[in-house]
């Protein structure tokens, strides 16, 4: 056995505690789990020590943007293009430090990025990119100004233009996202809060240009589709082409609820979005105006139509938008969808073995079981108890991927002579 960890209290991600847990690690995957008491006598090269502190499976981050961090438009139109890759780096290490050990990328992050990940030649979470979003011209994505100004994010080698109007045109796009690398296609099926030109309820794509995009998806490398959708038409339409998830959802009505129900929609609600576009303007930072007076206009409809969905049964996976707000800060969507009605531990299955559902990889990680990846953290406090203790980094002392500690704190290793 390579690797030990003992007398921790362990939170699986189904639901299931184990007190005074040992888990056993062989090279990257969890070999076995159970009470101390299975364990007596046998040794392993390494020891961790949790301390009495509870072990839940890295966590996972269904939509964030490792690529990006609001700036002040000014400093974006000084800064060189390649800083944003560096500048991904301090990104990548806050998520790991806080515990979120996969993500989906739901735009702008490249092959190359997640590549460097799995060669090891820099540290941060397993991904699944989209490469770069689907919109319509004038739509969400579409960041040119009415000054004439673009902020669009440029194509180069690698990361297509998002921006396609038609039939024909989504097919092709399609099609350049896969033959980029994307995991999933991203569409943008609505206006959005961070939009220059567009309101959240406006509905973008018509629905045979949708269903081109699901399709293409399908066909041509068995993907599926996320859809940024926000009102309610934008939702509908999204569900009914056979989108996978829905990004967001502030707008949700009962009819929305119910074609998600029957379709096994998921919802990645992203409560944290909006909260943090108007802290960041109480606190002096810059933001648009037009982003700060639509998040004031639907923080509280979006919560609404949350807590509407999780008491009517859809599958919600955790997704906080990270990039919006700072990277590292994601686990205070955690006490948010506590918020709307969900348990402690149905927010951690939610970060868990429902994330890991929803990105299809729920036969590798998400869970602490055996043969999965042995992604897992140990958290000083217990998360049942204070579920917005998640969201203190200081909190995560250890934080492991594939078996390798990225990060360790106070909790003890030992290697028996």
């Amino acid at each position: 056995m390579d690797k030990l960890i003992r007398n921790g209290i362990v939170i699986d991600g189904t639901g299931k505690v184990i007190e005074d847990a040992v888990i056993a690690i062989k090279g990257d995957r969890i070999t076995a789990i159970g009470p101390a008491s299975d364990f007596i006598g046998i040794d392993a090269k390494e020891v961790i020590d949790a301390q009495g502190g509870y072990i839940l499976p890295g966590l996972i981050d269904t939509h964030v943007h490792m690529m990006m961090e609001i700036k002040d438009v000014r400093e974006s139109l000084i800064t060189p293009f390649s800083m944003r890759f560096y500048e991904a780096l301090t990104y990548m290490k806050r998520t790991l430090d806080a515990g979120i050990t996969t993500v989906r990328d739901a735009g702008y992050a490249d092959l190359g990025v997640k590549q460097a990940i799995e060669n090891g030649l820099i540290s941060g979470p397993r991904m699944q990119i989209s490469v770069n979003p689907l919109t319509i011209t004038g739509g969400h994505g579409d960041n040119w100004m009415v000054s004439d100004m673009d902020m669009t994010n440029k194509a180069y080698p690698g990361f297509p233009s998002g921006i396609c109007d038609g039939p024909e045109q989504v097919r092709q796009k399609v099609r350049e996202m896969l033959r980029s690398g994307a995991d999933i296609i991203k569409v943008h099926a609505t206006g959005g809060v961070m939009s220059p030109t567009d309101h959240p309820e406006f509905t973008q794509f018509s629905m045979e240009e949708l269903r081109i995009i699901v399709e293409e998806a399908a066909y041509r490398k068995g993907r599926k589709v996320m859809a940024h959708a926000q009102g309610a038409e934008g939702v509908k339409q999204a569900v009914r082409a056979g989108i996978h998830s829905i990004e967001h959802g502030i707008f949700l009505d009962d009819e929305a609820i119910e074609l998600m129900l029957e379709h096994g929609t998921y919802l990645v609600p992203t409560l944290l979005a909006p909260v943090s576009v108007v802290e960041a303007s109480e606190a002096n930072e810059s933001m648009p105006a037009y982003a700060v007076d639509k998040a004031k206009e639907v923080m509280e409809i979006h919560q609404q139509s949350v807590a509407r969905a999780y008491e009517a049964g859809v599958k919600i996976a955790m997704g906080t938008d990270a990039g919006v707000m700072a990277h590292g800060t994601n686990l205070r969507e955690l006490a948010l969808m506590c918020d709307i009605g969900m348990s402690p531990m149905e927010a951690i299955i939610a970060t868990t073995k429902v994330a890991a559902e929803c990105l299809g990889w729920e036969d590798r990680i998400g869970t602490v079981a055996e043969g999965k990846l042995a992604d897992l953290i140990i958290v000083q406090e217990n998360p049942l108890e204070n579920i917005a203790s998640l969201a203190d980094t200081s909190n995560i002392k250890t934080v492991m991927q594939g078996g390798e500690l990225k990060k360790q704190l106070y909790v003890e290793t030992s290697i028996p002579n």
